[in-house]
């Protein structure tokens, strides 16, 4: 009796131990405030998303990727810039909240605009509630910008992205650094000697000081200039009301 009992507690044991082999641990999470790509294809508010808006936290792959699909063909959407995706208003200083959708030990949680890092979270190895924030400062930046967050996990090799588009300094255009009446009444003022404004028609070029009058092109549209300034990238006419204005 002893004997026939030995067996099947051995094969029990046996599958036991071969389900825990077989069931990897996992972790889902992606950006859900403001809103990711992922985030954004979930809520419908972008059609023809594909796949992605059935599962936007399985945006996963190696760690130290620089795309917002983590290399996966089939959620090759999210790095279509072209998509005219939705960017959010937001000021200098932006607080990111992730969904977890299941939890893991976190190495640490990076934020980069382009190659550079802007914010950089320590996870401690600890595993992370099913909601984390974090604020971020990007004073150094205006105008439309793409941050790339990024999760990364503590005992895998593997990372979790989210791209969220936003409009730093809120209401559609950057905020100048000595910002403009919000009905500006703008008087001419003599033009520079050692920069001379171009003529009509010229197209808008960042580094150029414009003054008031100044008419340029960009995208095909025609924009005055309503108040003196030396444009920079991110303060292109369409995204800077208070600066051009289209004619």
């Amino acid at each position: 009796m002893r004997r026939r009992m030995t067996l099947p507690l051995l094969a029990t044991g046996a599958v036991l131990a071969s389900l825990a082999v077989a069931a990897p641990a996992q972790a889902h999470g992606y950006v859900s405030g403001p809103p990711s790509r992922q985030a954004l294809c979930a809520q419908g508010r972008v059609a023809d998303c594909g796949q992605i808006r059935w599962e936007p936290q399985s945006v996963e792959g190696p760690k130290g990727l620089r795309s917002c699909h983590a290399g996966i063909s089939h959620f090759a959407v999210l790095n279509d810039d072209s998509r005219g995706w939705p960017a959010t208003s937001v000021g200098s200083s932006v607080t990111f909240t992730w969904t977890n959708t299941a939890r893991h030990a976190t190495s640490n949680w990076e934020y980069f605009i382009g190659n550079t890092r802007v914010a950089v979270f320590n996870g401690g190895g600890q595993q992370p509630g099913a909601s984390v924030s974090h604020t971020v400062n990007l004073g150094g930046y205006a105008g439309r910008q793409k941050v790339l967050a990024v999760w990364n996990i503590a005992d895998t090799g593997n990372a979790f992205y989210s791209c969220v588009d936003l409009q730093v300094g809120g209401g559609g255009g950057p905020a100048p650094t000595t910002p403009p009446p919000s009905s500006p009444s703008p008087t001419p003022t003599a033009a520079p000697t050692t920069a001379p404004p171009p003529a009509p028609g010229g197209t808008w070029t960042a580094g150029r000081a414009y003054q008031v009058g100044d008419q340029v092109t960009f995208g095909g549209s025609s924009y005055r200039c309503r108040q003196a300034h030396t444009a920079i990238a991110g303060w292109e006419p369409p995204y800077t009301p208070a600066l051009w204005t289209q004619v």
